[in-house]
């Protein structure tokens, strides 16, 4: 699996603006639910959040790869999102995190959801991929930089 697989340009947001972790995940659910008319806000806000309560997705070096299963979602899906400033997101080490991949999967797959969020994890591990992300201005640099 690569990025290109499970994200699109419409899925991808430059510079969002917002100042928690609770305001970032119900920005997102509410943008995505635009984007992705099967998906209601109020129902991705609550399952990431829920998710969040678990243990946070602060994976580290400025990265929170937020993750909930859905009934409505029918394949895996993915959006990224660069935040205009980063936030406290309880993350491992303590960082602000400022780029967040957000991963929805159908209620039942349960091994493909582990095995994508280890191939993300394995992609924002690597600190050139973080910085061409960060140096990027607008949606599509955002897109094309995070699939090529």
């Amino acid at each position: 699996m690569d990025i290109i697989d499970i994200l699109t340009p419409t899925r991808t947001l430059n510079d969002l603006e917002c100042n928690s972790k609770k305001r970032a995940l119900e920005a997102t659910s509410e943008w995505l639910a635009t984007v992705i008319p099967a998906f209601d806000a109020t129902e991705l806000f609550t399952a990431l959040i829920s998710r969040e309560k678990l243990g946070s997705t602060g994976f580290g070096d400025g990265i929170a790869l937020p993750h909930c299963r859905l009934a409505t979602c029918d394949q895996v899906t993915g959006a990224l999102i660069k935040l205009k400033n980063g936030i406290d997101f309880d993350a491992i080490d303590r960082k602000s995190v400022d780029i967040m991949f957000i991963l929805l999967v159908p209620e039942n797959a349960t091994n493909e959801h582990l095995q994508v969020l280890s191939t993300l994890a394995g992609k924002f591990g690597e600190a050139e991929f973080r910085e061409r992300l960060r140096a990027c201005n607008s949606n599509e640099e955002l897109f094309q930089a995070a699939t090529r």
